[in-house]
């Protein structure tokens, strides 16, 4: 998508924090050590009263949210998402989530499109880690205008919130004017009748280019957009195995216990069909090119639509 206006969703983050923090005096933010990378100093600079970098003390840093969001503030504490969900864990769950206060994790960096820091800050396992406590809603978006719009919703929802964000600049694809993020929904991008595509995240746009390679081939995709990974929408996802009978789910993130084992156990209940999920194996991320990661892990819109084809021409 040469001609595609793009944004990383850390940067529009970064950006919203300071538009919404121009209307709301209860908002804090927080990071350690990365707030030019994960763009909150953007809030720094505008709010310097209510911004705290904590220095290289994730853990801490949650502690110090949970302190301020039980005085009735909205904490926003980033940091890279492989050390905002790995090194601080057991705080998120015990600190934040238990008693269920208004903490904001947004990770930026995460998945392998942080490219060349390699496998160490290629955080693969965090939509896991995250969905699996208690009280955590978990959101991932697509692109500019989806996590503005995110931002929003996070700041609005009463309790903690993961809202997932990625390092690489992403094809703005949604329309400002238009665009309405509703809470617990997907979007259907692509009708479709022969399998449903379901992406989440960075990948999205990969998908939707995947979806016309189909048609080429009489191959008709359905494409749905979940942004908000828990609660999932069942219901979308359910109708989509009745009326296509297959599923493909596509996510930078590892395959195990992540956005493809969710779609899962949604429909798994309700109308278990073939699911395919294309991402991360069972290892470690590599380092490289961001673009290049997402050839060799098949995230690519070839990658999506050679493994799209496949399954559905699958006896």
């Amino acid at each position: 998508m040469p001609d595609v206006k793009k944004i990383a969703t850390r940067v529009s983050y970064g950006q919203e924090l300071c538009e919404l923090g121009a209307v709301h005096d209860n908002i804090c933010v927080m990071d350690a050590d990365l707030a030019a990378s994960t763009q909150t100093a953007l809030f720094g600079k505008k709010f310097p009263e209510r911004f705290f970098d904590v220095g290289i003390q994730e853990g801490n840093m949650m502690g110090i949210a949970a302190g301020l969001a039980s005085t009735g503030k909205v904490v926003f504490a980033s940091s890279f998402a492989m050390f905002a969900t790995g090194r601080a864990y057991e705080v998120i769950r015990n600190s934040i989530a238990y008693p269920k206060l208004n903490v904001k994790i947004c990770a930026s960096h995460a998945g392998v499109s942080v490219g060349e820091d390699g496998a160490s800050h290629q955080c693969i396992e965090d939509i896991a880690l995250m969905r699996v406590i208690p009280n955590m809603t978990v959101i991932q978006p697509a692109d500019d205008v989806e996590t503005r719009a995110a931002v929003r919703a996070a700041y609005a929802i009463e309790g903690p919130v993961y809202l997932r964000l990625a390092r690489l600049a992403s094809p703005v694809f949604n329309s400002a004017e238009d665009y309405t993020f509703e809470f617990g929904k997907g979007i259907t991008l692509r009708d479709g009748s022969d399998v449903t595509i379901v992406a989440t995240g960075l990948p999205v746009t990969a998908a939707m280019e995947a979806c016309d390679l189909l048609l080429k081939d009489g191959i008709s995709a359905r494409l749905i957009n979940i942004h908000t990974i828990k609660p999932i929408d069942e219901e979308i996802l359910v109708k989509a195995a009745r009326e296509t009978g297959k599923i493909v789910t596509v996510e930078e993130h590892s395959v195990i216990g992540g956005f493809g084992s969710a779609v899962c156990e949604a429909i798994t209940e309700r109308c278990p069909v073939p699911v395919t999920r294309i991402g991360i194996p069972d290892c470690f991320g590599v380092s490289g090119p961001a673009q290049e990661l997402y050839k060799y892990f098949g995230l690519d819109a070839q990658g999506i639509y050679e493994h799209t084809k496949a399954f559905v021409c699958e006896e």
